[in-house]
């Protein structure tokens, strides 16, 4: 594949991974090759590279003689990814703390600094798209300094995948509880160079989330079964 499609494979990548972050791309809906490139102006060919590159991320499911579509979004499926970031991302964090530069600390106070910006502002809402885009950016720079580049692929994947959840199932729920004063605790912890503390508490802080997203997903399923 030229320099110019594998541009483009990757433009579009990212477009369809927002989408299904977003729910604008629902759990099971078919993706259609044609479809696809008529809706963004390209071919065929960077459409089923896009469409690979998000069934490797676990984002598409790829079926045989039936094409490709939006994963499913599953109480079993987020205990699993809740379960893997507990353990990848504060064993991460903590070889960050440990391996951290002062240029990973100047990163990781300008993420704050630009997510609680954010925050700030009048008229502020949850699921923001440059909300959105900073917080998984905070999240990153936590576990930056590492020095682990698969490690940090794997933790990105996962946190978009838990991120999916949260986007899907909370997007019509007020905030239950202060993100931002647990940003600030994991930010602290991590700068102190206190690795226990900024571990547990960003291992709380996903789990958090996860038991949340799960207590509206049963929710759901019970309200179904009822009628």
């Amino acid at each position: 594949m030229s320099t110019s499609k594998v541009s483009i494979a990757s433009t579009l990548t990212s477009q369809l991974r927002d989408g299904i972050l977003s729910g604008s791309l629902m759990p099971n809906a078919r993706l259609r090759l044609e479809e696809l490139g008529t809706r963004y102006g390209v071919s065929l060919s960077p459409v089923r590279e896009a469409l690979l590159r998000l069934t490797g991320e676990g984002f598409v499911v790829s079926e045989d003689q039936r094409g490709f579509r939006v994963a499913e979004a599953s109480i079993a499926h987020l205990d699993e990814v809740t379960r893997l970031r507990a353990h990848m991302e504060p064993f991460a964090l903590r070889r960050s703390i440990e391996c951290g530069d002062l240029a990973w600390e100047e990163n990781l106070v300008s993420m704050f600094h630009r997510l609680t910006r954010i925050e700030q502002r009048d008229g502020f809402v949850p699921f923001l798209d440059e909300w959105e885009r900073t917080h998984r950016d905070f999240h990153l720079g936590l576990i930056a300094g590492c020095g682990m580049p698969m490690l940090i692929h794997f933790c990105a994947t996962l946190h978009d995948q838990s991120d999916r959840y949260r986007r899907l199932f909370l997007k019509t729920r007020p905030p239950q509880r202060n993100v931002a004063n647990e940003h600030a605790a994991i930010m602290k912890a991590a700068l102190d160079r206190d690795a226990d503390t900024a571990c547990e508490l960003l291992r709380e802080h996903s789990e958090r989330t996860a038991k949340n997203v799960q207590v509206f997903m049963h929710e759901i399923t019970l309200s179904k079964e009822i009628k």
